[in-house]
């Protein structure tokens, strides 16, 4: 058994902070693509016009932005905290489940 395992099985996991930054880091950088990819597609000003709300060009730049961060956020922290394990299943030496 490494050390990592080690120090998993025995309740110490990574700091706060590191935690964090697991999951913002990379939702930031694949916000950033996300923004640049759509927003070549779309005009944020057309966008606004479509939906009848006031927005300059560089406030759609920045909504969709924070929008594709809070998305890309939400998926890293789901995969993170799936990436646990379950814990240990009950055997029943063999027998036939209770029903």
């Amino acid at each position: 058994m490494n050390k990592q395992q080690q120090q998993e099985t025995s309740g110490q996991s990574l700091p706060l902070v590191q935690q964090i930054t697991s999951v913002l880091w990379p939702s930031f950088i694949i916000a950033s693509l996300a923004t640049a990819l759509f927003f070549v597609i779309f005009d944020p000003s057309d966008l606004a016009m479509i939906s009848g709300i006031e927005v300059t060009r560089t406030g759609g730049y920045t909504i969709g932005f924070f929008f594709f961060w809070l998305i890309t956020s939400i998926s890293c922290a789901l995969t993170c905290y799936f990436r646990k394990p379950c814990p240990p299943r009950i055997i029943n030496d063999g027998q036939a489940p209770d029903q």
